[in-house]
């Protein structure tokens, strides 16, 4: 059965790759998942299902300009069932043309071999600035 730190290795890797659909085959039916910020971002809120995990990235990757975005991952935090990723996010909105830097800290839940809980943590003020002002 894959440990938490195995299943953040292949969940960044994946990410990396933008390989939406093996990122949600890390993900259990049933999870807990909170993206913050502007609710006019169709990536932001809640989740429940891991069948809505592709689409999530799918919507995220859309509202980004491809090729301008650098994720510079910092320090892996792992405690039993609990995994936290600290990183620095520099990325392009497609619609304006703006460029917005923010740390992230993106909490991640592990049970039974798979991703039960996501939360991330970064400057919402600057992705909302970024889109719409």
């Amino acid at each position: 059965m894959p440990t938490t730190e195995s299943l953040i290795t292949s969940f960044l890797e994946r990410l990396g790759a933008q390989d939406a659909e093996g990122i949600q085959a890390l993900f259990a039916d049933d999870i807990d998942w909170v993206v913050p910020g502007n609710s006019e971002l169709p990536w932001t809120g809640t989740r429940s299902r891991g069948s809505d995990v592709a689409e999530y990235f799918r919507t995220l990757w859309a509202g980004l300009e491809p090729g301008k975005s650098i994720v510079a991952p910092g320090k892996v935090l792992i405690s039993g069932d609990d995994g936290v990723v600290f990183a620095h996010f520099t990325h392009t909105a497609a619609p304006t043309g703006r460029v917005f830097e923010t740390p992230v800290a993106l909490h991640l839940g592990a049970a039974d071999g798979k991703i039960v809980s996501l939360h991330l943590y970064e400057d919402t003020l600057a992705v909302s600035k970024a889109f719409f002002e």
